[in-house]
């Protein structure tokens, strides 16, 4: 989309959240007619706000005896009416973070941790000016899961590998997925016995959807 295709299309609309529209248009295509529970900014992080992220979405799915939650963000790439944004080969970091979790016992209806956790690796990036990419991965200091007994103290990242890539007027979104990662994996990624992505794709083979839990060892 050039700029006059995107003028004719938004007007001066400063209103219009093309970004955010696209970011739903592809979650729409595999969660049709769902409502997601939606945790909102209370002030937005350019007036102030102390969250960088706008928004994060999360959807219960997959068949009844074997669900997860499924986190997706808002706020790493451009949403929102940006004439200077257009044609853009990244939209502003050129992904959105999800995340998938099994239901665990300690958690209650709807679990705000993962929240804030995405929220404090979006306060890196800002901060930083430095983003995530496929197989990159992050120490959590302790258990991803604050105040928890859990082997999982740390996340790899790779493409969601439902939500893919998307093509917005500003240009292109990754959807990319933190996979929680266990204490010994760390610890052979960072002595160079184990790579990122050959742990990945173990892991993708026993479950395709990458599905974080709490309770693997």
């Amino acid at each position: 989309m050039n700029l006059d295709e995107y003028k004719a299309r938004y007007g001066a609309d400063q209103s219009a959240a093309p970004g955010w529209d696209a970011i739903d248009e592809r979650l729409k295509q595999f969660y049709p007619g769902v409502e997601p529970m939606h945790y909102a900014s209370t002030v937005k992080f350019a007036l102030g706000g102390p969250d960088p992220l706008d928004g994060i979405s999360i959807y219960r799915c997959g068949p009844p005896d074997n669900w997860h939650f499924h986190y997706v963000s808002y706020g790493f790439s451009s949403l929102y009416y940006a004439e200077q944004a257009v044609g853009k080969d990244f939209s502003g970091f050129g992904f959105e973070l999800t995340f998938r979790l099994k239901p665990f016992a300690g958690d209650h209806e709807w679990p705000t941790w993962p929240v804030k956790v995405m929220q404090n690796l979006a306060r890196y990036v800002f901060q930083s000016r430095k983003w995530f990419e496929d197989h990159h991965w992050i120490p959590a200091g302790g258990p991803i899961r604050a105040d928890t007994q859990t082997e999982i103290t740390g996340a790899a990242f790779v493409t969601d590998p439902q939500l893919g890539l998307i093509h917005t007027p500003h240009g292109r979104v990754q959807f990319l997925q933190m996979v929680g990662i266990t204490t010994a994996e760390l610890v052979a990624i960072q002595g160079g016995t184990l790579e990122v992505k050959a742990l990945l794709e173990q892991l993708a083979a026993r479950d395709p959807l990458l599905v974080t839990d709490l309770t693997r060892r």
